[in-house]
This record gives C-alpha cells, structure tokens and sequence, in this order.
C-alpha cells in the first residue's frame, strides 16, 4: 500500500487546514456524501480541480444540520464562494425507495449508516449558508442541481417545484459536469469580475431580478419556455417545457433558455462543447488519493467506494436517453472519451496503490457501446 499522510486528502478540518500552513481558504464545498478522494466522486474531482488552481480548497462532507449548525461555520469565510452538492446522487433517491419508504441504507456514508444526509440537501445547505455568510456566494452543482433546474415534477412531494435555484437561494447554478464552467468562474474571479457580475459563463444558471438587464450575447439564441405559475396551471405546457430542455440537451448549439418564475427570471446559459480529450484526461490525473478520508477509518466500509474501487472510467456522456437514468440529462449526449496514455496511466496507479489478491481490474462506461 502506498504511504499517504493526512495532508494528501484535501482539508475537512480547521486542524487539516492548519497541516498545510493555511491561513484562510478560497473555496469551501459542502457535500452529501462522504469524502472519498476518488474520481468517480464529485466533489473531490472539483476540489482536485480547483486545488491545481492554486486555491486553497476544503471539504466539509455531510454537515450536520441537526444541531447548532457548527459544521457551517467552523471553516470561516472562503475568499471567493462555497461550493454545495446533494452528492452523486439525488438524496431522495438516497434516502428513499420507489415506495416512498426510508431506505436502510445509503451508498455514501460509511457503514451504510442512514441520517448524515438531510431530504433535499442542496437546498437546505446553500439555505444555511446564505443566512450564516450572506455576503459570500454560494454556487450549487451536482445531480440534484442539475436535474432540478427548471420547474420540475418532484415524485416525494407529488407536486411541481420550481428551479432549485429559488428554493435554495443560491447565487449561481452550475450544471452538468462542472470543470469547464468552474474554471471559467475561477478566472473571472481573479481578474476582479464582481459576482454579481458573472452571468455570461456556459453551463451556468442564475434567477435574475425583476427589471434587471438581460445580458446580451450576439452568438446564442434564445427560447423562452412557460412560466412556472403557467406549469401549474396547464399538464401541457409543462411538458412542451420538457421537451424543449431535451432537445436543448442534444444539439452542439444550443439555446439560452429562460423561465420566469414569480417576479424573476431564470437564465440558463448554454452547455459547453464536449470536453476535449486533454480536458477529460486531466479530471484523471488528478492527485488523488484514491481512497476514503482517514476519518472514516474506525466506522466502516464506504459501499459506493468498495463497489468502484478497483473499477476505472473511460468516457462520460451517453448518446441514449433511458427514462429511468440521468446520465444523458446530466453528463450530455454527446461522448467524452479519455485517451488511451490516460486510461493505462490509471491502471498503473491503481495497481501500485492496491493490493491486489486475485482482484480483477474493471475498465467501466457508461454504456459499451459508446465507446470510442
């Protein structure tokens, strides 16, 4: 096994961060799921990310929102924004059965334990982060950001929602694979760009107030879809709403959608191209450690990780659209394939970092045949 310290997993704790010589942090995400620093886990792939950046990077996985709320504090105020995530996958699904019945189990926590996840966790954290620091943006990411987006049938409650950014709060949307619209985000940061003034990037969604100016972008077109108070009113125009994002989702120019929700409007910018090679090939390079935070150690197993540990990645997207999976309407149509330097690359890595006693590798997709 490969000798790791504790400063080789990103910071989860003021004493991590104080490890690293930290002063302050520039970014801090908040995540559903346990901290496994793998890349088939979101939240470390972005926290990597931005770490190659330069920015000083934190994690807080699973806060606990059941007491005084100390977990959404105890890092301080990141100089540029908080990052917050349900998880990998949308925490109704992890807490909940098809029957509407609480799961025994979530994929995510160590030992499979149930309770560290709250219903609906992007909202309820980007909600406690904006009361504790409402100076400082928070951006949401993830499956449930994503899929949530726009109005949208929520099976728990049995109603339509409307886009997660109102419920949340949340200052910035950014959806599907996040690399290339965070990067983008970062940059403009650190020119100086105010916040408030970022609303062109790719991939990105924002609520802008009533009376605010539209910004203007000669090279995107532009649909409007029907209102959310229209959505509850009419089955049809809800779904015709549903159509259009579909087919927004499966074109190489897409348009910038709008949706007025109350007395503001939802702004979704359209989706980057496809990740290049090289772009795909460094969300894998990554250093990671590739395995669970220490902290973990003493309460058992992590299910999701036992299940993909020795498993490797080789492209995101799926060309096919299945109605009971996301990975179409979240990672695009359109395939993202890892060279083959990077593919075997990873292998190496993993035989080095594991002990592997008659274990096989898997080389994984997510569907055979979109493979390059």
């Amino acid at each position: 096994m490969q000798d790791l310290k504790l400063s080789d997993w990103l910071p989860t704790t003021n004493k991590e961060v104080k490890i690293r010589g930290w002063e302050a942090l520039d970014v801090i995400l908040f995540s559903g799921d346990a901290y496994v620093d793998h890349p088939t886990f979101g939240p470390a792939v972005i926290g990597r990310m931005l770490e190659s950046f330069g920015l000083r990077v934190a994690i807080v996985p699973q806060p606990n929102v059941n007491d005084n709320l100390q977990d959404f504090v105890k890092m301080g105020q990141p100089k540029m924004f908080f990052g917050v995530t349900g998880g990998c996958m949308d925490p109704m699904i992890s807490n909940y059965n098809a029957n509407k019945k609480r799961r025994d189990k979530d994929a995510y926590t160590p030992n499979g334990d149930i309770g560290f996840r709250p219903d609906y966790a992007t909202t309820v954290y980007s909600k406690i982060l904006k009361e504790k620091w409402p100076d400082t943006p928070v951006l949401i990411g993830g499956i449930e950001a994503s899929l949530r987006r726009v109005t949208h049938y929520d099976y728990w409650s049995d109603k339509l929602l409307p886009s997660i950014l109102e419920t949340s709060k949340a200052d910035m949307l950014v959806y599907g694979m996040g690399e290339q619209p965070l990067r983008e985000v970062v940059r403009l940061l650190e020119k100086g760009v105010p916040f408030k003034s970022i609303n062109t990037v790719l991939q990105t969604a924002v609520l802008l107030d009533e009376g605010e100016k539209i910004p203007k972008n000669s090279n995107w077109e532009d649909v409007e879809i029907a209102s959310h108070e229209v959505c509850l009113k009419d089955k049809k125009k809800y779904a015709s709403n549903f159509k259009v994002i579909e087919q927004e989702s499966n074109k190489l120019a897409a348009r910038r959608i709008f949706q007025k929700i109350g007395d503001k409007t939802l702004m979704i910018n359209p989706p980057y191209p496809t990740m290049t090679e090289s772009e795909i090939d460094a969300s894998f390079d990554y250093p990671y450690t590739r395995l669970p935070h220490p902290k973990y150690n003493k309460r058992g197993p992590i299910p999701a990780f036992e299940m993909i540990k020795f498993s490797i990645n080789i492209h995101r997207g799926c060309f096919g659209g299945c109605s009971f999976c996301t990975i179409s309407a979240h990672q695009g149509k359109f395939i993202a394939s890892r060279s083959k330097e990077s593919i075997l690359k990873e292998v190496d890595t993993v035989l080095i970092c594991q002990i592997l006693k008659g274990i096989c590798l898997i080389l994984v997709g997510q569907v055979p045949t979109c493979i390059k």
